[in-house]
């Protein structure tokens, strides 16, 4: 369904379930275990998001009802909310998401919403003058879907550093919506963010003493907010909004070229890769032993690997750790 007509449906859709027709409607999202209408509602888009929530609410997790959007494993690219999504978005107390051009519904349902006193997360509003636009870089393959307009990279939890603005600002909901559990959630914060500084400054020392500070990528590219964190240069394949799969034979030989120009040991892709324009691009560079190493984008994680102990500081830590064991 194209951009224009899902907006529309979407508009019906919001008239509809939210004048009493929304009843017997299932969703995959996660939320809370006995969930209670008096308890604070709380919807996440995104897995990062969903996670800082969790770790600020701490012990009161359980005394909310949290929802969090994708977890069966969406891509964040192509996620349409259900008309179970609508309503919860639409009565709940705190809404977090990116902000960027892949939730361009969330407009429509904010307009239409119940609960006209919402405290809304908007992660690229919050970045304000520090968010950066996509990209295009030399050797990478155009998308005409993200070269229409200026687009933010919506990306923007792949930094450490601006997930502490966002905690910052998470706890700041919390407490305005709880003010009688502030207390913790202020101590909740201040231990996370711990956690985050100390990954943060393994990042910077890692890159400090690595000579080649380039990331090739046979894959979109999330991680602009990263390499502008510890001064890295990158080439890519497609941008990070693009919905491109496929790499022409010029974007491969010019990926294959920096390859061998750089003397690198690795190309990365994302976790949902198949593999086949990373394993083109060393088909066609010299060094036929560089390694295909898949990092962590975090958008999206599944209920089961949640359930398992998986969380953002963990994946964030996969990535230094791939990283450092195929750059250095």
């Amino acid at each position: 369904m194209s951009r224009k007509l899902f907006l529309s449906a979407l508009g019906l859709l919001c008239a509809a379930v939210l004048t009493g027709c929304g009843n017997n409607i299932h969703s995959n999202s996660i939320k809370a275990s006995g969930e209670d209408e008096n308890r604070l509602d709380i919807v996440c888009t995104v897995f990062p998001g969903y996670d800082w929530v969790r770790n600020i609410l701490g012990e009161h997790e359980n005394e909310v009802n949290l929802t969090y959007l994708l977890s069966n494993g969406n891509d964040m690219h192509s996620f349409q909310p259900s008309a179970e999504d609508i309503i919860k978005i639409s009565s709940c107390d705190i809404f977090l998401y990116t902000g960027g051009e892949s939730e361009y519904w969330v407009d429509d349902v904010l307009e239409n919403a119940v609960n006209k006193n919402m405290r809304i997360i908007n992660l690229i509003d919050i970045l304000g003058s520090s968010a950066v636009e996509e990209e295009l870089k030399e050797g990478m393959q155009s998308d005409e879907d993200c070269d229409e307009d200026k687009e933010y990279d919506e990306h923007t939890w792949l930094s450490l550093k601006n997930a502490e603005i966002f905690c910052d600002e998470i706890e700041n909901a919390l407490s305005a919506a709880d003010p009688e559990n502030s207390a913790d959630y202020e101590n909740n914060l201040n231990k996370y963010k711990s956690g985050l500084e100390s990954l943060d400054e393994k990042f910077t020392v890692l890159f400090e003493n690595m000579q080649e500070k380039t990331l090739i990528f046979a894959d979109r590219f999330p991680f602009r907010y990263f390499t502008e964190d510890y001064g890295l240069d990158y080439y890519a394949a497609f941008l990070g909004c693009s919905a491109d799969i496929e790499a022409s034979f010029e974007t491969v030989a010019f990926l294959s070229g920096k390859i061998d120009e750089l003397g690198c040991n690795a190309v990365f892709e994302l976790e949902s890769s198949d593999g086949s324009v990373a394993r083109a691009v060393v088909d066609n560079c010299k060094n036929k032993n560089c390694d295909m190493v898949k990092l962590n984008s975090i958008q999206s994680v599944r209920k089961k690997d949640i359930q398992d102990g998986t969380n953002y500081l963990s994946l964030m830590n996969e990535n230094y750790n791939l990283i450092k064991e195929h750059l250095s």
